[in-house]
């Protein structure tokens, strides 16, 4: 009996051509940054296993660390439930943050003090 390789699952890119990628770090499971990708992104992902996403901003193809050094070697790229979130794991060990920070997720939002009558 011959085995049938699984189905890739389906990409739901949105109306731009693009798909949020989250990035995590093997093994900690830190999340590390939030990027775009595009279909060629996608595919340079997998050809080459490193990061490669679209550049909104820019409006081109960024792969990380090909100007900083900053390498990110990607484990495996998962795809959400609904087909279009992805999570690529990688093996980072320098930072992922363009400020120098191991993660962009550095930064805290505090919830307000309780005050008398604020909450229930």
């Amino acid at each position: 009996m011959s085995e049938v390789a699984p189905a890739r699952p389906q990409v739901a890119f949105d109306g731009r051509g693009l798909v949020p990628v989250v990035v995590q770090q093997e093994g900690s499971g830190e999340v590390l940054m939030v990027a775009w990708a595009n279909q060629e992104a996608l595919d340079l992902t997998l050809e080459t296993r490193t990061s490669w996403f679209w550049s909104r901003s820019r409006q081109e193809l960024w792969n990380k660390g090909a100007t900083s050094g900053n390498v990110q070697t990607v484990r495996r790229v998962l795809v959400d439930c609904d087909g279009d979130t992805l999570l690529y794991v990688v093996d980072a060990a320098d930072p992922a943050c363009h400020t120098g920070h191991r993660t962009c997720f550095y930064r805290e939002l505090l919830f307000p003090a309780k005050t008398a009558g604020n909450y229930e």
